[in-house]
């Protein structure tokens, strides 16, 4: 059975659509700004609202990253992303965006700004240990494993 997601409007998101998959089989469900018309200047970043708070159950954890058609067109990115948003947190979700292109950027109020991704996630408890047990990799880093 899955699992549901409580969505609560709030006062300026009476009249858009909820979060929707656009196909069938797609991960993300869009989600869209719930602010009047503004203008993303080059290098600016905002915190957009939605107008939308969730209560997730426990263990289900809700990821928030970026359209690739606005990254592609306009260089519009999450600088966090994915974001995440947790089982406990009841306020309004808002989305950071982030214009590092070299032009201005409108968005209307109802634009689609972001996907939402719903993921299960463990809770381990984390053991101190002084020795690691070796592996392959051992302490390689960034690029360690090739291209």
């Amino acid at each position: 059975m899955k699992p549901g997601v409580k969505v609560r409007r709030l006062a300026h998101n009476a009249d858009l659509p909820l979060p929707a998959r656009e196909t069938a089989h797609a991960a993300g469900y869009d989600v869209r700004s719930a602010e009047p018309d503004f203008v993303l200047a080059p290098g600016e970043r905002r915190a957009v609202a939605t107008g939308l708070s969730f209560e997730l159950p426990a263990g289900l954890e809700m990821q928030v990253r970026p359209r690739s058609g606005l990254a592609l067109k306009h260089c519009i990115v999450l600088p966090n992303a994915p974001g995440t948003i947790d089982p406990d947190y009841r306020g309004e979700l808002k989305v950071i965006l982030l214009n590092g292109g070299g032009a201005p950027v409108a968005f209307a109020r109802g634009d689609r700004i972001a996907q939402l991704v719903f993921a299960k996630f463990e809770a381990p408890e984390l053991v101190e240990a002084a020795d690691l047990t070796d592996s392959e990799r051992g302490q390689g880093g960034f690029g360690s494993t090739g291209r």
